[in-house]
């Protein structure tokens, strides 16, 4: 049997702030270097070897990952893609969600943060924060860089990555993915067998580490939390 570990980043700067991140490339706080941390030291008593190593492009999750390898003592290379990017929450992006809890209402906001098909409206292209104006997605093509997403959008890009990527491996080798509650949730929908109207009831917290325990027909037999006192339902199990 071997172990694919869902990692969602480390508490980022915006998410202290509680501000729509997406795309924008923030980094990690005190607090959120501390659970990267404290991951990589859960992951390390469970006594496995970790095969492969996989992140998004964004600094918050490639530093979660690089401080869960130094607990591990294990200098692997790792391959960072955008695929596994959080989800574009377009001309919400960098907006506090209470402040616009309060403009929009509660229940609309929690519709574009949970919902599976409402994209919110698209981002400026000419906003800073358009994701075609920040340095690290310079290398990605510019038809693959959106305005805004809806989570089956990010759905859809993350599972192609899987499964071109990931999923062969699954039964040999025992793998680590670093990346951002949505692109985490997406895979948990794929593996977990979720319908649309269950997975906008997943939440993911961050920098606890997920395992998943794979049997020799890539079939979850054992799924678990790493921090118990910080889990959340998964829906199974």
């Amino acid at each position: 049997m071997n172990n694919l570990i869902l990692v969602r980043h480390g508490q980022s700067k915006w998410n202290l702030q509680n501000r729509f991140t997406g795309w924008v490339d923030v980094e990690l706080t005190k607090n959120g270097e501390l659970e990267a941390k404290k991951a990589g030291n859960l992951i390390k008593n469970l006594n496995i070897e970790i095969d492969l190593f996989y992140s998004s492009i964004q600094l918050r999750a490639k530093n979660t990952l690089k401080l869960i390898q130094k607990a591990l003592g294990n200098d692997k290379s790792s391959k960072n893609s955008w695929q596994l990017n959080e989800r574009h929450y377009g001309a919400l992006t960098g907006l506090n969600k209470d402040e616009m809890k309060a403009k929009l209402g509660e229940e609309k906001v929690h519709q574009f943060r949970r919902s599976w098909d409402l994209r919110p409206d698209p981002l400026d292209k000419k906003n800073p924060y358009h994701p075609k104006n920040i340095k690290i997605y310079d290398n990605v093509p510019r038809e693959n860089i959106p305005d805004t997403e809806s989570l089956k959008d990010t759905y859809e890009r993350v599972i192609r990555f899987y499964k071109s990527e990931i999923e062969n491996n699954i039964v040999e080798k025992n793998i680590l993915i670093s990346a951002h509650g949505n692109s985490i949730r997406a895979l948990c929908k794929l593996l977990f067998k979720l319908d649309n109207n269950q997975i906008t009831k997943l939440e993911i917290p961050t920098g606890n580490p997920l395992v998943l325990t794979f049997n020799n027909k890539r079939e979850i037999c054992e799924c678990k939390y790493l921090d118990k006192d910080r889990a959340k339902d998964l829906l199974i199990f």
